[in-house]
């Protein structure tokens, strides 16, 4: 169970359900050409997914100190793992991750997605070792990696199949995958500020300048609260705009995605100790799920 946790499973487990979910529940509903079969996709996945076990292990690695002060009923790394250990462990994942995305790249004909593998793996390195102190770069680059789990999916399942005769289409259907990620990205932005909002007192023996000790705890809140409402303005526009005739959708974002965000943005709003903040981050992480489901609605309006 110590390895379970330490890789963060349940996050894995989210990133491959959303995979899946552009796979097989979008494309299908857009009747979009794809390259990868369904051993391919599974590669594509488990190299994802082993990349993101390494950088949970990496970053508990560099997070031993401030572990011990912010959650010291759930530090694994130092006290039920070694770090020598964890280390291993994190090599192990990586280079797993790593070497499948060399095989999927070659596979498909395109060497030069490994590339991807490879920045992805080294950013989780630099950020656990280098970039989490410094103000708000590690919070934008952990956000950019989960929304690029996403375009991972458009890069080599579409992009390899674009032809003049389905350009628009292909096209149109990765741009969507982008609006996902792009909403992946806020959602990510908002419950990082969040979580270092949370873990404050660690990160300032740490000498982190995390946004909270930079600004304060009631001023990064309000930058959280002020985030949230932006998000919610942007997908009120991007229903508006692009699916105003689809009304089971609407709805789904309405009650699914939306309502909860108003909620968190007034909490946000108010709230004052750890525990706030602590549910403020679940409730964002359930969000981003519900978000995330509403391909599925995609695969029945369509």
């Amino acid at each position: 169970m110590n390895i379970i946790n330490l890789i963060r499973y349940k996050n894995l487990i989210l990133i491959a359900l959303v995979q899946v979910l552009i796979k097989y529940a979008m494309f299908p509903a857009f009747n979009v050409d794809t390259t990868l079969s369904t051993f391919q996709f599974i590669i594509l996945v488990i190299s994802t997914v082993c990349i993101a076990a390494g950088g949970y292990i990496i970053n508990d690695i560099f997070d031993v100190e401030t572990d011990a002060i912010n959650k010291p009923n759930k530090q694994i790394v130092g006290k039920t793992i070694a770090k020598d250990k964890a280390y291993n462990y994190y090599m192990a994942f990586t280079f797993i991750g790593v070497v499948t995305g060399f095989y999927l790249a070659n596979d498909v004909n395109r060497s030069t997605f490994f590339g991807i593998f490879v920045v992805i793996a080294a950013l989780l390195y630099i950020y656990a070792s280098f970039l989490k102190p410094m103000l708000l770069v590690g919070n934008i680059v952990i956000s950019g990696l989960v929304a690029l789990s996403l375009i991972v999916v458009g890069i080599f399942d579409l992009l390899p199949t674009i032809n003049m005769q389905n350009k628009f289409i292909q096209s149109s259907m990765f741009e969507v995958i982008v609006d996902y990620a792009v909403f992946a990205f806020l959602i990510t932005f908002i419950r990082e500020i969040v979580k270092d909002i949370q873990d404050i007192d660690g990160d300032y023996n740490a000498q982190m300048k995390t946004l909270p000790i930079v600004l304060g705890k009631n001023r990064a809140a309000k930058i959280a609260f002020g985030l949230t409402v932006a998000s919610i303005l942007i997908l009120a526009y991007y229903l508006n705009a692009y699916l105003y005739m689809q009304t089971i959708a609407i709805i789904y974002f309405l009650i699914a995605v939306i309502a909860p965000l108003i909620y968190i943005a007034i909490k946000l709003f108010s709230a004052e100790n750890k525990k706030d903040f602590k549910l403020i981050s679940r409730l964002l992480k359930v969000v981003m799920l519900l978000g995330m489901l509403s391909m599925v609605v995609y695969y029945f309006i369509i």
